[in-house]
């Protein structure tokens, strides 16, 4: 099973590639951004509980960002493998995930980051909050993303680091070169 996860700050093209990466390698998308929105939209109890901790620009408690990627994990267990997108965001939420993935014979292959410096974020989320509207793309909340990101998240690269599974990809210029740089690090795997 092809486990990865793709890491970067807000804005670093994720998204774009893991469609790429799903469509060519046949994995699974989970993005829990993707999840809390859909929860959201469907004003179920647990989206009613994220929207007002999503649109202050936080982060969703471990304990149900945790169960709720198992939930989407234990209904596609024909998956030929899981991409993970905005997850894992802190070092425990890390060792969650490994010790889930190991409960179940398998775990994460490797870490990809994409590398992008905050001027090119700042831009990029602009554009995109033009577009989308998505509360958590204005600049008030954008920021405090950036900084989390920063300030927290970036901390889960040397967990990965430290088992020999992280790779760094430059995250700026043209889609298509980032997604064969992409492709030949998991090709590597």
């Amino acid at each position: 099973m092809l486990n990865l996860v793709l890491f970067g700050p807000p804005g670093a093209g994720k998204g774009t590639q893991s469609a790429k990466l799903i469509e060519k390698y046949g994995l699974h998308h989970i993005s829990t951004g993707d999840i809390f929105r859909s929860h959201i939209s469907n004003q179920t109890e647990l989206g009613k509980q994220v929207s007002q901790i999503i649109a202050d620009g936080n982060l969703v408690p471990d304990s149900i960002t945790i169960a709720m990627l198992e939930e989407e994990i234990q209904s596609n267990k024909d998956a030929k493998g899981f991409i993970f997108d905005g997850f894992p965001r802190t070092v425990a939420q890390a060792e969650a995930l490994d010790a889930f993935l190991e409960s179940n014979n398998t775990g994460i292959t490797g870490v990809i980051a994409l590398d992008v410096d905050e001027q090119e974020l700042t831009q990029r989320i602009a554009k995109r909050q033009e577009i989308s509207g998505r509360a958590d793309d204005a600049a008030d909340k954008l920021k405090k993303r950036i900084e989390e990101y920063f300030g927290k998240t970036i901390h889960v690269l040397p967990y990965y680091e430290n088992q020999g599974k992280l790779s760094k990809v430059n995250g700026i210029g043209d889609i298509e070169a980032i997604f064969a740089e992409l492709s030949a690090v998991i090709d590597r795997y």
